[in-house]
Order: C-alpha cells, then sequence, then structure tokens
C-alpha cells in the first residue's frame, strides 16, 4: 500500500483537472476523494493478507476490481438522485484511480472478476500475516528510488504542493 502514490496522485489529477473544470472544486470534497484512493487497499491489504491469508495471500481481491467501483458508483449514482450528495460519487471516483495507479490491467483476473472465474489469482504465502501490513505501512515512509517507488514520491511531492498551495491562500487571505 503506497499512501502517498495514492492519495497525492489522484488528488493531483484532481487539482488538475480542476484547473479545466473550476466547478469541480466546489462540488468534490478532496477528503472523500482521498479516502476513495485507499479505500481497495483498506479493504483487500486486511481480508487478503491477513483476515483470509491461507486462502487468497493476495492485496488485490475484491476492492481491486472493476465491479467493486463500478457497484460503489451506482449507488452513488442512487444516493445523488435522492439526496443530491455526491460523497459516494466521490469515494467511487478515487476508487477508479486506484485500480489505473495500481495498474490492474496486467492482472486482468482480478480486475474483471468475476467474468474470468470466481477465484482470485493466490499470492504468495511469504506475503500475509499483520507483520506484513506492518512492513507495507513501513515502506511507504522509506524513501527508495525503484519503479514502483517513482508514484509514491510523485504523491508526497504533490501533497507537499497542495499544502504548500493550501498555506499560501490561507496567508493572503488572512493578510488582506
Amino acid at each position: 500500500m503506497f499512501i502517498f502514490g495514492h492519495i497525492g496522485v489522484t488528488l493531483g489529477v484532481f487539482f488538475g483537472l480542476a484547473i479545466l473544470v473550476p466547478r469541480l472544486r466546489i462540488i468534490i470534497n478532496p477528503m472523500f476523494l482521498a479516502i476513495g484512493a485507499l479505500l481497495p487497499d483498506l479493504i483487500d491489504k486486511p481480508l487478503g493478507r491477513v483476515i483470509f491469508a491461507s486462502t487468497f495471500a493476495n492485496g488485490r481481491i475484491i476492492g481491486h476490481t472493476l465491479l467493486f467501483s463500478l457497484v460503489l458508483f451506482v449507488i452513488g449514482l442512487y444516493i445523488y438522485d435522492k439526496r443530491r450528495e455526491i460523497i459516494v460519487l466521490t469515494v467511487a471516483t478515487g476508487s477508479f484511480f486506484h485500480l489505473i495507479e495500481d495498474e490492474m490491467w496486467n492482472i486482468p483476473d482480478t480486475l474483471f472478476w468475476p467474468i474470468f472465474g470466481l477465484r482470485f489469482p493466490k499470492g504468495s504465502p511469504d506475503n500475509v500475516g499483520i507483520w506484513y501490513l506492518i512492513r507495507e505501512l513501513e515502506n511507504s515512509f522509506t524513501l527508495h528510488f525503484s519503479r514502483p517507488y517513482i508514484p509514491e514520491i510523485l504523491g508526497m511531492a504533490m501533497i507537499i504542493i497542495l499544502i504548500l498551495h493550501w498555506l499560501m491562500k490561507r496567508f493572503w487571505q488572512n493578510k488582506f
């Protein structure tokens, strides 16, 4: 789970799109977008690597499927139709961005589950248990210069830029 990569890259894309479509800044809450960007890992890592580790030994199961994002989206559309509330649609968007950031098209058995069967690819039994989750969380805060860590570094940079932008905006608002 690359916390900074998922949050930073998703928020970076969102704020980039908000430059082109300024209304997005008004209707979408970045906090719920960030929650959605982490949701597949928050569901799948504990389920697939700890709780059902002997069955799956895989941190990319239900939450990493297109079906999961589509169900969230449909629920979001229903709630929006009934209450004009966009929170679930925002979470669904973040969840979909997560699939893109994880390059799930490289694992079609999971992405298009259950079209190719009801089983998920089984992972390595060496990467299971609570120590796996602790190691993954620790890796999110450790700087490495390898291909998988490029989104993490970009995400950290984006989060820093967004925080600095927010601080500058507050500073100038308070000054005038």
